[in-house]
């Protein structure tokens, strides 16, 4: 992938954005030296050359919240890079997540919510009382959720399908959520059964 870099182009560095692999949330744009290409590639952790420290610095040098590499993707021209990571802590210096004020991915901010009302319960939030009630009430509510999607499927109003899907969903995040997992174990698995689809394999095995 570094020999088909085009470093004459950009100019010995090359754009790199930094993108979080489970919620595909942009997290920040930084440059890259092939020196620090390589570093990034042999320690596993995003290294960028620093145009105001003039060297190359490794991403959480100083605050520990470095970047885990994932996956490292060029583009269509070679001058620019996607990398995709695994933060440790927040990216941004001002103590944010991303340095974007954006998300992309709405089930990520909708499992924050719930997190934040699993820690911090208020006797008010739907979301405190379930985790209260325990796991056998959300199972229960799930299964509910499910009958009242298939029967709402029977009918001709799509609009009170996808609101009962909603309603799947949400209640099967908060058992997800009671069971210390997140919706990633759930799409890793579709991924993973469409790797041996593809294989001629069941894919509900």
């Amino acid at each position: 992938m570094i020999e088909k870099i085009d470093w004459q182009k950009c100019n010995n560095l090359i754009p790199s954005v930094i993108q979080d692999a489970k919620t595909l949330d942009v997290l920040m744009l930084g440059f890259m030296t092939i020196e620090a290409l390589n570093l990034t590639i042999s320690t596993n952790k995003v290294h960028f050359w620093s145009r105001t420290k003039n060297r190359i610095w490794m991403k959480g040098e100083d605050s520990g919240n470095i970047l885990r590499l994932e996956n490292i993707h060029l583009d269509c021209d070679g001058d620019s890079l996607l990398i995709l990571v695994n933060p440790v802590g927040n990216t941004c210096h001002n103590g944010t997540k991303s340095c974007f004020n954006y998300k992309a991915n709405f089930l990520s901010q909708l499992e924050e919510i719930i997190d934040d009302r699993v820690k911090n319960q208020v006797d008010e939030s739907y979301i405190s009382s379930m985790q209260k009630k325990g796991i056998n009430k959300i199972a229960q509510k799930v299964g509910e959720e499910a009958t009242e999607v298939i029967i709402a499927a029977l009918n001709e109003k799509d609009v009170d399908f996808i609101g009962e899907c909603a309603d799947l969903v949400f209640h099967l995040m908060l058992l997800l959520k009671y069971k210390n997992l997140t919706f990633n174990h759930v799409i890793s698995k579709m991924k993973e059964r469409d790797k041996r689809k593809l294989k001629d394999e069941n894919y509900e095995k």
